[in-house]
């Protein structure tokens, strides 16, 4: 059991810290080519922080661990969600443009709606074959993550902003130092990943808890980290936006774009996820959207609402037990 957890918090160490590397790595490379800020925070650094639901999903999808999987993107979206944007408003109040309450929350939503409309097949047509993602699932995932990349992009271009700054002044990495981030990073992500899944799932078995519930907690906290520590700072700094998109951002990722990857991979048997915690999931971003909607701010009072019902949520699973 000491050792497991051992194991996970190595693996965990080592995935952040991948992640960073290679996201530093992969803006290097972006800046030698002068590709615009803008197409770096939507691609590499919303990718960057993804990839750490990214490398643990696709493992345990490929180690036969499908709950984890599934748990991890349910979970990490919720996290996202309720903690991240809750401590983010506490830090201080979020601005929201009206352009994210009548667009990017939405697309949140309806990827919170997509994913268990295909995921629960009993459920929705009655079938008894089972739940499962299934290819042809994955296949529609990431079909739905190409428009939203494609509504993006074309957004970026209809403000202008798809050309380069001219004049800009940004250094630009020296190339073995890009190659040197992006080989850390790899190695990084890979190793840990496999620590972190190989130590998470033996500490279900060790408690005798459900991989699923794991996924939903300890291994969704650990992935998401890079997407509280980003926003937070960015809430710190006052720039609310980044804070803001960069939540919207990975929460479409990890269900389109991650969940997709790992469906396509190998069909994902939906155990231990149940509707409740689909349910929740929505009911979490219904949520968020209509503090947004109010007064275009996310304040300190909402934060904590958003806040308290994370806890309430992780309770509901910890009485499940």
């Amino acid at each position: 059991m000491i050792l497991d957890i051992l194991i996970t918090v190595i693996g965990a160490v080592l995935v952040l810290i991948g992640a960073d590397k290679l996201t530093d790595g992969s803006v290097g490379v972006a800046r030698r080519f002068h590709i615009p800020e803008l197409v770096i925070g939507l691609t590499i650094v919303a990718f960057g922080t993804s990839l750490p639901e990214f490398v643990v999903s696709l493992l345990a999808s490929i180690n036969h661990a499908p709950a984890m999987s599934i748990g991890n993107i349910v979970g990490s979206n919720l996290f996202n969600t309720l903690m991240i944007v809750g401590c983010s408003a506490l830090m201080c109040p979020i601005v929201v443009s009206k352009g994210t309450v009548s667009k990017d929350i939405p697309l949140s939503v309806l990827a919170s709606v997509v994913l268990p409309a295909l995921a629960l097949d009993t459920l929705i047509s009655q079938s008894g074959g089972g739940d499962v993602l299934s290819r042809g699932d994955g296949i529609v995932l990431l079909g739905f993550f190409v428009i939203f990349m494609a509504y993006t992009f074309s957004l970026a271009k209809g403000n202008g902003a798809i050309e380069p700054a001219a004049g800009d002044a940004k250094e630009v990495m020296a190339g073995w130092r890009i190659a040197l981030y992006i080989v850390i990073g790899l190695a990084g992500l890979i190793v840990g990943g496999e620590l972190f899944v190989n130590g998470a799932t033996g500490i279900a078995r060790s408690l005798g808890v459900s991989e699923a519930v794991i996924g939903l907690t300890l291994v969704a906290g650990g992935t998401s980290l890079p997407e509280l520590a980003t926003s937070v700072i960015a809430a710190r700094k006052g720039q609310s936006a980044m804070a803001i998109g960069n939540v919207v951002g990975s929460n479409l990722f990890n269900i389109f774009w991650i969940l997709g990857c790992c469906a396509c991979v190998t069909p994902l048997p939906v155990e231990g996820i149940v509707w409740t915690d689909f349910a929740v999931l929505l009911a979490a971003n219904v949520l968020f959207w209509i503090f947004a909607r109010t007064s275009h701010r996310v304040v300190r009072l909402e934060g904590a609402v958003l806040v308290a019902c994370y806890v309430a949520y992780i309770a509901y699973l910890i009485s499940q037990l």
